[in-house]
């Protein structure tokens, strides 16, 4: 993780996470006071992970937190007071994010740092690979639909239409994908 968003009604308290965060080597931290300058700082920038630590100045924080994990990449703490932790963690673990309690404990908050940021970085992998296979999905589509063109147009088998498909890709050095687009706009009505 290399860049942090503290939004806290305090300064003590951004002052208290920002030096805990500057031992683990961060290199962009950005405090903010207030939820709609935090939402404009999300608009310009992405972050890693979000900090909140309720009340804020114009907001209590769990509308804000929910904005910032749905809205980014970033993995999403709010600190809340202990006697409200169990109602505001219904209303906003769902939506993936973490609660902390008041007083922030060292050991925790890092603890709790060193999750989200590894349970980030599988959810990046498995969007990637989800990526990867949606395009696979789709270059098999647009093969699938060339090779009907040519077994209606052409009257070749699926055989005959696959290893056409293949031959012109290796001659021509292209994707199959990329044969199969050309097909299909030659024989397109």
């Amino acid at each position: 993780m290399d860049s942090v968003l503290i939004v806290s009604n305090t300064s003590s308290t951004m002052g208290i996470i920002s030096s805990m965060l500057q031992s683990q080597a961060f290199s962009r931290i950005v405090t903010t006071q207030d939820g709609s300058e935090a939402r404009r700082y999300l608009l310009d920038s992405d972050f890693d992970l979000v900090i909140v630590d309720t009340p804020l100045l114009n907001e209590f924080g769990d509308d804000f937190a929910l904005h910032a994990a749905e809205n980014g990449e970033a993995g999403v703490i709010l600190v809340v007071d202990r006697q409200r932790l169990d109602d505001v963690a219904l209303h906003v673990e769902d939506g993936g994010v973490f609660v902390l309690p008041k007083p922030i404990s060292p050991d925790l908050f890092f603890q709790a740092a060193k999750l989200l940021s590894a349970s980030r970085r599988r959810i990046s992998q498995i969007e990637e690979e989800n990526r990867r296979l949606q395009q696979k999905l789709e270059e098999t589509r647009t093969v699938g639909r060339a090779k009907c063109l040519l077994i209606e147009r052409m009257h070749f088998t699926e055989q005959q239409a696959h290893r056409h498909i293949e031959k012109l890709a290796m001659d021509s050095r292209s994707s199959r994908r990329d044969v199969a687009e050309s097909i299909l706009r030659r024989y397109a009505d």
